[in-house]
């Protein structure tokens, strides 16, 4: 695929990513996807665009989203029912996005088990408002417990923007970063786009993800996929989802 750089478009082929690590697929959960007839369309598509495994990560927000094991986890079984059904061969699991909030810091002190992936990995997020101030205190106490702690759409942060050095400290912390695929594309704004650019020429990258929520995310998604620029930017990142497999 790099060999077409010089055309404007390629054939969109994103088995180099292979495994999505963050979308909100399960139906009726958050401000995702609404159905499973609608989950069973968007996993389809996902695997026409190479993908093979897909980590469903529906936020866990006390405040909007309250969600817990016990609500992700039998809509993980629905929707691997149904992808088998419809004989689509892609691999689906769940585990979450947390808000990082007093909330969050007072479940990770219960000692009940969190929602993870791959090697105990945690998707974490903020509040596109402010940082939450218990931010660097989190990530302690997640990697005291075990747990490998992944920022999501860090790009996204407006208030870090014009303090790149917050950046490097989380990576510092031992805080992974995981860019949003259509942060690439400029979906989010221009600012988004210079900031996610910048995190992967620094290689501070280590997961991708689509953090995929409906339809227009979706076509996005494809018109990126057919972007030789795309490709650059992702082609020498020391990207881990494949590891995901």
């Amino acid at each position: 695929m790099f060999s077409f750089f010089k055309k404007k478009k390629v054939t969109p082929d994103l088995s180099g990513v292979g495994v999505d690590m963050h979308s909100h697929l399960l139906p009726g959960l958050d401000d995702g996807l609404k159905d499973l007839e609608t989950t069973i369309s968007f996993v389809r598509e996902l695997h026409e665009l190479g993908y093979s495994k897909l980590i469903c990560t529906p936020h866990i927000f006390a405040e909007l989203y309250p969600n817990k094991p016990e609500t992700i986890l039998p809509k993980l079984d629905l929707v691997r029912s149904a992808v088998k059904k419809n004989d689509i061969p892609v691999t689906i699991e769940a585990a979450a996005e947390y808000m990082i909030d007093t909330d969050m810091e007072e479940l990770v002190n219960s000692g009940r088990p969190l929602l993870t992936f791959g090697k105990n990995y945690i998707l974490v997020e903020m509040s596109y408002i402010a940082p939450s101030p218990n931010f660097e205190q989190m990530l302690f106490s997640l990697r005291v417990k075990g747990y490998q702690p992944i920022l999501a759409h860090p790009e996204r942060y407006m208030f870090y923007h014009a303090n790149f050095e917050k950046y490097e400290r989380a990576v510092d912390l031992g805080c992974l970063l995981q860019v949003n695929l259509l942060s690439l594309i400029g979906y989010y704004g221009k600012p988004v786009k210079t900031i996610a650019e910048k995190l992967f020429e620094k290689n501070m990258v280590s997961l991708v993800g689509t953090d995929m929520h409906h339809a227009n995310h979706m076509e996005a998604l494809k018109a990126l996929s057919t972007t030789p620029e795309f490709y650059r930017t992702i082609e020498n990142a020391n990207l881990l989802n494949k590891s995901l497999l």
